[in-house]
C-alpha cells in the first residue's frame, strides 16, 4: 500500500509525495542538501538567505510534476504521440512522471558546500553536474531508486537529472530531451521556476515573483522552429500565446534577480574569499570527487572550519576566515562600467590584475561572474495555430540584456590610497587591455 505524505512549504504550500519517493527523500545524498546553503555566501548581506537545496530539491520536483501533467494531456495535443509514445496514457506514461520526479529530486545532489561559490575548485573535468551524475548511478541510490513499486531505472534518472550539455556519456532521445528540459531548460524549467521563487522569497526582495501557475498552465510540447530535415524527431518546451506575458515575468525576474541579488556586489567578494579560504584548508586547495567524501562534506564543516581559522592565527587560511567570520570583506575600488564589459569582458581583471601588481596579490580581488546564459529563445504557440520564436512575439525577450558585472576590490586599509592610483592609471589600464583583446 502507497501511503501519502506531506512536506509543508513557504512557496508551494503543500508538497505531497507517496512513500516510494520519501525513501529517496531520506537518502542520504538527498538528506546532505539540508546543510548545503542554496545562495552560499548571500546570507552575509540577506539575512534571510539560509534556505537550502533540500527545499529548492522538494519544490523542484513538485514543479516538475505539475508540468510533466501539463504538457502531457492528450485533449490538448496528439501530434507529438507520435514521435513520443512513451507520454501516452498508461503505465509507461506514469513511469515518467516517476523519473521527472525523482529527476527534479535529485538534480542538486552532486553540489558541493556553498553551492555554486566554490566550484572552480573542483579538478579539472568535473562539474557538480557530474558529480550528481556519478552519485544517482551509485549502489547506495540505485537501490533506493529501483526498491520503489513500481522500480526506476537510475539511469534513466541520472540521464533526466543533468541533460544533454552536461556529464552524460550518449545522446539522448527526443524524449529523454524534452524531460531533461522539464528540469533544467534554460527558459522554462521547473529548476529555474523554483529557485526565482524560492530565493526571492527567503531574500526579502519582490524581484523573483512571476505567475508560475498560468506559465505552466501555458505550456506545451513544440517543434523547434529551427528544425533541420535530418532531424524531424526532435521537440523542446514552448508556450501559448496566452502564457506568454507570465513568460516574459519570469526572464524580468530572473534578470533582476541577476542584478540586484545573485551578482550583488558585497556577496561576490565574499565568494572570493570563501575560495581563498577553501584553496588554502583544503588538501591541494581542490574538492575531491570520490562520493563518499563529498557526502561528508557540507556548508556546517565549512563553516565550523571558517570559525576556528578566524581565531587561530596559525592556521591555514587564518586571514579570508577572519574576513568572513567577522564581515572584514575588500572594498570596492572600480565597479566597472558595463559599455567598456561589453567590450571587452576581461576588463575587471585587468584592473586587478594592476592593482595586485601595485599592492601585493593578497590585497587585491576581481569578480566578473556571467549568468552564462544567452537570449532565450523558444517556440510560441499564436492563436492561428502558427509556431512563432519567443525573440520575434515579444521585445522582452529580444532586448532584456544578460546581466555581466565586473567589479575590482581592494583591502580597505589601501582604499583611499588604491582608488587615487586608480584615478591616475585607470585610462592606460584600459588602453593596454583593449590592444590585449576582448577575446
Amino acid at each position: 500500500m502507497v501511503t501519502q505524505h506531506e512536506f509543508r512549504d513557504p512557496v508551494h504550500s503543500f508538497i505531497g509525495v507517496d512513500s516510494d519517493e520519501r525513501r529517496v527523500i531520506d537518502s542520504r545524498p538527498v538528506q546532505r542538501l539540508r546543510y548545503i546553503r542554496q545562495l552560499a555566501t548571500s546570507y552575509l548581506v540577506y539575512p534571510g538567505a539560509t534556505h537550502t537545496r533540500f527545499e529548492h530539491s522538494l519544490g523542484t520536483m513538485e514543479l516538475a510534476g505539475r508540468i510533466y501533467d501539463a504538457v502531457t494531456v492528450p485533449s490538448r495535443s496528439n501530434d507529438f504521440f507520435q514521435d513520443l509514445p512513451e507520454l501516452r496514457e498508461g503505465d509507461e506514461r506514469s513511469y515518467w512522471r516517476r523519473v521527472v520526479r525523482m529527476a527534479g529530486l535529485c538534480h542538486d545532489i552532486g553540489h558541493l558546500p556553498f553551492s555554486h561559490a566554490a566550484e572552480e575548485l573542483l579538478p579539472d573535468g568535473w562539474s557538480h553536474e557530474r558529480l550528481t551524475y556519478e552519485i544517482i548511478l551509485s549502489k547506495e541510490m540505485t537501490e533506493v531508486l529501483s526498491s520503489g513499486r513500481p522500480p526506476v531505472d537510475s539511469e534513466d534518472v541520472a540521464r533526466i537529472a543533468v541533460g544533454q550539455k552536461h556529464w552524460i556519456e550518449k545522446a539522448l532521445t527526443p524524449m529523454e530531451t524534452i524531460l531533461s528540459e522539464i528540469i533544467g531548460g534554460d527558459a522554462l524549467g521547473a529548476d529555474r521556476m523554483d529557485y526565482l521563487l524560492r530565493d526571492s522569497l527567503h531574500a526579502g526582495v519582490a524581484y523573483g515573483r512571476f505567475d508560475y501557475h498560468r506559465l505552466i498552465g501555458t505550456l506545451r510540447i513544440l517543434r523547434p522552429l529551427s528544425l533541420d530535415a535530418e532531424d524531424t524527431g526532435r521537440w523542446m518546451l514552448g508556450v501559448e500565446w496566452g502564457g506568454i506575458q507570465s513568460a516574459e515575468a519570469l526572464l524580468m525576474a530572473r534578470y533582476f534577480m541577476f542584478s540586484q541579488v545573485y551578482f550583488h556586489k558585497i556577496r561576490m567578494i565574499y565568494d572570493c574569499h570563501l575560495i581563498d579560504f577553501l584553496k588554502d584548508s583544503l588538501p591541494s586547495g581542490r574538492f575531491e570527487t570520490d562520493i563518499e567524501s563529498h557526502l561528508r562534506l557540507t556548508d556546517s564543516e565549512i563553516i565550523a572550519d571558517i570559525r576556528q581559522a578566524g581565531y587561530d592565527e596559525g592556521r591555514d587560511g587564518h586571514k579570508w576566515a577572519r574576513r568572513l567570520a567577522n564581515r572584514k570583506h575588500f572594498r570596492v575600488l572600480d565597479p566597472g562600467r558595463p559599455q567598456e564589459a561589453a567590450q571587452n569582458p576581461k576588463m575587471a581583471e585587468a584592473i586587478c590584475q594592476a592593482a595586485q601588481d601595485k599592492f601585493g596579490t593578497d590585497f587585491a580581488r576581481a569578480a566578473c561572474p556571467s549568468s552564462k546564459e544567452s537570449k532565450l529563445e523558444f517556440p510560441v504557440l499564436m492563436e492561428n495555430e502558427e509556431l512563432q520564436s519567443s525573440l520575434a512575439v515579444s521585445k522582452v525577450f529580444a532586448s532584456l540584456p544578460v546581466p555581466t558585472p565586473g567589479y575590482v576590490y581592494v583591502d580597505e586599509g589601501i582604499l583611499d590610497e588604491a582608488r587615487k592610483w586608480l584615478a591616475e592609471h585607470r585610462d592606460q589600464i584600459i588602453k593596454e587591455a583593449f590592444q590585449g583583446g576582448g577575446e
